[in-house]
């Protein structure tokens, strides 16, 4: 390959990820192009009009995990990104007309406790003390690239470098982080809690994306992985972006210009060109090739080796265990036009809680309940639903006394049962239910619907490439973290194929809008491409 070549990237999917990958590829010399599928930047971290007036975050819709050295070296803050937190993290309003706030600083979350546990308000310090502890590891090691277990020589360093950062642990740090990886939700949380109301607070964080009952052994792991970020140097802070998520895209877009990236809209890949185990570069739909020395991509790894990659071009091993790989959610998505902020019988009068994640699963027993509904019927009869209400801080995204609402609802299993797939008549009826949902909370929330959208997972596939409607890029299981991430031996974002590497959320550290995967990945492609570089010049003398 002629060293010019060596030093071009091609970037599948303007998502995230693939933005944060070619802005680092082009920061370290290479000329990058990034193909995108759709005509908007953005991925699934996009706002778009849903209803004539209304404008929301159509897919992804909170910010917490976008890691801060992204955002930093990415000047995305400079490029106007605008990130408000939170006055709460949460508000559950329970059946009995009793309701839970949680955040605003720890001794009003006791305080909030104290009302069912007097013993949970106690127990809140330490709680959050090892969240906190076992969150700043998972944030040290969610910059670093996974030890590459089947290669050992390459990636001693690496494995020697994060043993020590498990070093740091005290034994009950390990034995706690133990606990989170094997557990399920519900058995780690009762080890802690004794209240209801407590427990479904955070054994929420345990199902979101994760189709899984709190009682799935390793949906503790699912609920850490929602903790350990963070907003504006706050730790465990969510917030939203002004402008929606699309605001965040659109100035990683800007940096990626600035920084030479050219985009492509309407660029749909249909295959990668490999020639005898090395790729150089891909074929588009209708025709017409991209040729580099490296792609990066920014999909599902079941997308990119299921249908971007001819079999040919594959192990058989690898082939094999790859169609393995799980991809299933169970996310609804909804987007809602409304008339007037929600009355919630619990609280009715407007507040704090209305901008906060307003989660309409009073108990983990509901939660298991959706769970098993799932797996019988295709969707919950009584789903989980998390609202978002980002017009009570954003005035730029509804008309003035109107408002947009996110709903995330779970569980809705990708094929439903018999075989069948989604259409229009069961996702309108799903989104009936979700609305139900709403208003047996919040008594007149339908008749202050103008107007909706809704995604089933089926939908989230076909629009945003999520294969299983899985918003994650593949379960958040045990044996798919890690160095496991998507398969043990292809944990540090190289495939079997040379030249070609993963930078999107099926590899380390996973789901969630992070930029941590595209950073990672493109770190890792420029100490191939050095080394190769580095070598020719020693074979030829120089």
């Amino acid at each position: 390959m002629k060293r010019s070549m060596q030093r071009t990237a091609l970037v599948i999917g303007a998502g995230h990820n693939g933005l944060v990958c070619a802005f680092y590829l082009a920061r370290a010399g290479f000329k990058v192009t990034v193909l995108e599928r759709r005509g908007v930047v953005g991925g699934a971290a996009v706002t778009e009009e849903f209803h004539p007036g209304f404008r929301n975050s159509v897919a992804s819709y909170t910010v917490s995990l976008l890691a801060p050295r992204v955002i930093a070296d990415m000047g995305l803050h400079e490029r106007g990104l605008r990130i408000l937190e939170r006055p709460i993290s949460n508000f559950l309003p329970l059946d009995d007309g009793r309701y839970l706030k949680v955040g605003g600083g720890l001794a009003r979350t006791q305080a909030e406790f104290a009302k069912f546990s007097a013993r949970d308000a106690e127990r809140l310090p330490a709680y959050t003390e090892m969240l906190d502890g076992i969150g700043d590891l998972l944030r040290e090691l969610s910059l670093q690239t996974p030890p590459d277990l089947g290669a050992l020589l390459r990636s001693g360093t690496r494995g020697l470098r994060q043993a020590r950062t498990f070093g740091k642990l005290s034994i009950e740090q390990r034995r706690d982080l133990l606990d989170l990886f094997s557990e399920s939700a519900a058995d780690f949380l009762g080890g802690w809690f004794e209240a209801e109301p407590v427990q479904a607070a955070f054994a929420f964080d345990g199902v979101v994306g994760n189709l899984a009952s709190p009682w799935t052994p390793g949906s503790a792991y699912v609920l850490l992985h929602h903790t350990f970020g963070g907003v504006n140097g706050k730790k465990g802070q969510w917030g939203h972006a002004v402008g929606g998520m699309g605001a965040i895209t659109q100035a990683m877009a800007q940096a990626c210009r600035d920084a030479g990236v050219t985009i492509e809209l309407e660029a749909p890949v249909e295959r990668l060109l490999v020639d005898a185990g090395r790729v150089r570069g891909v074929r588009l739909v209708g025709g017409g090739e991209r040729l580099a020395g490296v792609v990066a991509a920014n999909v599902n790894p079941k997308l990119l080796f299921g249908q971007l990659t001819a079999p040919e071009d594959l192990p058989t091993p690898f082939r094999t265990r790859m169609e393995r790989y799980r991809c299933e959610s169970g996310t609804f998505r909804m987007n809602v036009a409304l008339s007037e902020l929600p009355r919630f019988a619990c609280l009715p009068e407007p507040g704090e809680h209305l901008a906060s994640g307003i989660v309409m699963a009073p108990s983990m027993a509901y939660m298991d309940r959706a769970w098993r509904d799932a797996t019988r019927h295709g969707w919950s009869r009584q789903p989980i639903v998390e609202m978002l209400i980002p017009s009570t801080v954003d005035d730029t995204l509804a008309p003035q006394g109107a408002h947009v609402a996110s709903l995330f609802c779970q569980h809705f299993r990708y094929t439903l049962p018999g075989g069948r797939a989604w259409d229009d008549a069961t996702r309108d009826e799903a989104a009936d239910l979700v609305i139900d949902t709403v208003e047996r909370f919040a008594p007149g929330f339908k008749r202050s619907v103008l107007g909706r959208t809704a995604l089933s997972p089926l939908d989230l596939e076909r629009t945003f490439g999520l294969v299983g409607g899985d918003i994650m890029h593949g379960q958040m299981s045990l044996d798919q973290l890690w160095a496991a991430r998507p398969m043990l031996g292809h944990g540090d974002y190289r495939t079997p194929i040379k030249g070609l590497y993963m930078c999107g959320a099926g590899s380390h550290p996973g789901g969630g809008v992070s930029g941590m995967p595209g950073h990672n990945a493109a770190r890792e492609i420029g100490r191939d491409t050095s080394r190769l570089t580095a070598l020719k010049l020693a074979l030829a003398g120089r």
